[in-house]
């Protein structure tokens, strides 16, 4: 990181409770501080940014802090992956919607998502993906990126 950057603990937006606010509320969790910057850019006008942090451990905490309706979280990060925050938010009664981020197109990781009720956003396609991502899944859908033509989502067995 350079010296000119933003930490990721600079980046967390505490809510006010004596603030009226009624946007939904959404969590970021990306080990990539510009994602994170990109993400809350594109999604701060229209929702109410609560948590921005760099590692699942740190997601399923801001989670159990925070109660977002939608948790947005990359696949690949380091102590809890992307998934394992996702379980674990689950396993410990967390209601938030979920939207993968990731740059990720295996078909392992699009049925992890589909089992947790989750929308998949490719990075590549975040600009034009994310919002609406967000929004249908608020909404109760299920949004996926298209993926390339050259990836297969047939599910690969047991590796």
């Amino acid at each position: 990181m350079t010296s000119d950057s933003v930490s990721v603990e600079d980046m967390v937006l505490h809510m006010r409770k004596d603030e009226l606010d009624l946007r939904r509320t959404v969590a970021l969790a990306d080990d990539h501080v510009g994602v994170l910057r990109e993400a809350t850019a594109l999604l701060a006008d229209e929702f109410k940014i609560v948590a921005a942090v760099d590692d699942g451990a740190k997601a399923v905490q801001s989670g159990l802090e925070f109660h977002p309706d939608i948790f947005i979280l990359d696949i690949c990060m380091p102590r809890l992956s992307g998934i394992q925050a996702a379980r674990e938010m689950r396993r410990l009664g967390l209601s938030a919607r979920l939207v993968f981020l990731t740059i990720q197109e295996d078909a392992d990781y699009v049925e992890a998502a589909r089992s947790l009720d989750a929308s998949y956003v490719l990075k590549p396609r975040m600009h034009t993906d994310l919002p609406r991502a967000v929004r249908e899944t608020l909404a109760g859908g299920i949004f996926l990126s298209r993926l390339s033509s050259s990836s297969s989502l047939a599910p690969v067995s047991d590796r």
